[in-house]
């Protein structure tokens, strides 16, 4: 029988190979860092999320190494038979004091988290409107769930505004506003105060998905919600502990003490897979204590992110955010029918020269769109933002 479908399977990768969409996993040699070891050579990192370096910082290494001892490898449960240990709760606690919010939920994923979430808490008398740009994530649970579905041009309050009279002409008991904080393809914001406006005016809740803020975003490292003014008005944060939060793994949700007890009895992510491994929850604690005195490491960020875009503006390339309140994701732009080709072998002449960036096109971006999409990290030296800038200039200069 899988005579036929080898066949099959085979004909789709070649059809992948030949629109040039195929992905290659390029190996690291060296623990996540600003400077890596790849097949190719040391490098420059400016592809990870990690945003305040640190993935591998000592003290949350320390921490990971010292729960191996105290906590063991892994659960090899899920959390209400035998997979809860007191630090699971204790992450739990410091997530809700970090974030201002009554209660948090662990997941295995920020994935999980959004996968776990729509089924439990919107049913078939509600509406769930969404942002057309939203992490697929969010795009799979809210397919999970049995409620309207409503989605809005990329955020424009004018045409959220036109689906929420829809849903609300359609007698929707519960309506939820779904947004990222952050489009991690764009760099850019969504316009919380808005969302937050229109929620109130059609009795809606708001979630956000803050994966690409939580620990480096706001004056606190609070996320979208502490940077527009309106954490006491979201009514749900999903988030990682993957990305600024220590870079391994893991997820939650945060909210209302209702919405996560209701989440805790019926999320099915959450009732059937294994509990957060032991050593990723000392690691995350570890990182939150860091988090609440990094605010040198945000503002290096952010220095890094503005010097990046400033040289990059004198050198001629176009880029997507805002230069007044820039995000460390900034996708330089390779526009056009050649764009994705460009992008990919100016991507791979960088790699040679070591710096590490990574070219997206179609269907990850729309067409005609392809990017590089940068990573700042508070890890960054200046000396490494510089030679990143200069790299993208030499390849352009080779592959054009």
């Amino acid at each position: 029988m899988y005579g036929a479908v080898k066949d099959q399977l085979t004909a789709t990768l070649e059809e992948i190979r030949a629109a040039g969409l195929y992905k290659h996993e390029r190996e690291l040699a060296s623990a996540q860092s600003a400077h890596v070891s790849t097949a190719a050579g040391e490098a420059l990192n400016f592809c990870a999320n990690n945003y305040l370096g640190l993935a591998d910082h000592p003290d949350v290494v320390a921490a990971a190494q010292s729960a191996l001892d105290t906590w063991g490898f892994g659960m090899a449960s899920v959390r209400f038979i035998c997979g809860t240990q007191t630090q699971h709760t204790a992450l739990e606690r410091r997530l809700s004091d970090f974030l201002g919010t009554e209660s948090t939920i662990l997941y295995s994923s920020c994935f999980d988290a959004n996968g776990g979430v729509f089924e439990v808490l919107f049913g078939e008398q509600d509406a769930i409107i969404s942002d057309e740009l939203n992490h697929a994530s969010i795009i799979d649970g809210i397919r999970l769930a049995k409620a309207a579905r409503y989605r809005y041009r990329n955020a424009d309050l004018a045409d959220l505004r036109t689906q929420l009279v829809a849903a609300r002409a359609a007698d929707a008991r519960r309506i939820c506003i779904v947004t990222d904080g952050v489009f991690s393809m764009d760099g850019s914001y969504a316009p919380l105060v808005g969302i937050c406006d229109l929620a109130d005016e059609f009795e809606a809740m708001v979630l956000v998905d803050d994966s690409h803020a939580v620990g480096f975003v706001g004056d606190g490292g609070r996320g979208t919600p502490e940077l527009f003014g309106v954490a006491d008005r979201v009514d749900i944060v999903t988030g990682t502990l993957g990305k600024a939060l220590g870079g391994a793994s893991g997820g939650y949700v945060s909210s209302h003490q209702e919405v996560v007890d209701l989440l805790r009895q019926r999320s099915r992510p959450y009732l059937f897979s294994n509990s957060v491994a032991p050593a990723v929850v000392a690691g995350s604690i570890a990182a939150l204590d860091l988090i609440a005195a990094s605010g040198d490491a945000r503002g290096r960020l952010r220095s890094n992110t503005r010097l990046f875009r400033s040289l990059m503006h004198e050198a001629g390339f176009a880029l997507l955010g805002d230069d007044a309140n820039p995000h460390p994701i900034t996708p330089v732009m390779f526009p056009g029918e050649d764009g994705a080709r460009l992008a990919t072998q100016i991507a791979d002449h960088m790699l040679g020269n070591g710096v590490y960036v990574i070219a997206f096109s179609y269907p990850v971006v729309p067409q005609g769109k392809a990017r590089i999409r940068v990573q700042l990290s508070a890890a960054h030296s200046e000396a490494d933002v510089r030679a990143c800038v200069a790299a993208f200039s030499a390849a352009r200069a080779a592959v054009t």
